[in-house]
């Protein structure tokens, strides 16, 4: 089995390349085997060249609800009244940890995501 680590762009596409030949490979083969370890490089090169940073939480708070068709009112059980919603998606009060756990555990968002910081507007 030849497989290399990847370096340069050039060993990228060559290895997107040989992935897409193996694609098809039956399970157990040494095919599926090479293509396994294949699929690893390439997610390790593509994390260190290509990596997405994670969301502002705000954003991606908003994205959600509008993804999973949230109203405001809905996310009253997770952070608070309406009133402190609306604080907290107009970004005048910052999430709180109990904030944190209960959207994550009650709409399985990743907790990692939503404990980054972000800025809070100052009060007027």
């Amino acid at each position: 089995m030849e497989i290399k680590p990847i370096k340069t762009k050039r060993d990228h596409q060559a290895a997107l390349k040989l992935a897409e030949a193996l694609w098809d490979a039956p399970d157990g083969s040494p095919e599926a085997d090479r293509l396994d370890v294949l699929t690893l490089l390439i997610q390790d090169y593509e994390a260190k060249h290509f990596a997405i940073p994670d969301p502002d939480p705000i954003d991606f708070l908003l994205g959600v609800m509008e993804q999973r068709g949230l109203s405001r009112k809905e996310l009253e059980p997770y952070i608070g009244s309406r009133a402190r919603v609306a604080e907290v998606l107009n970004r005048l009060r910052p999430l709180t940890l109990d904030m944190i756990r209960r959207l994550s555990d009650g709409l399985g968002l990743p907790a990692e995501v939503l404990v980054r910081r972000y800025e809070v507007k100052k009060a007027a």
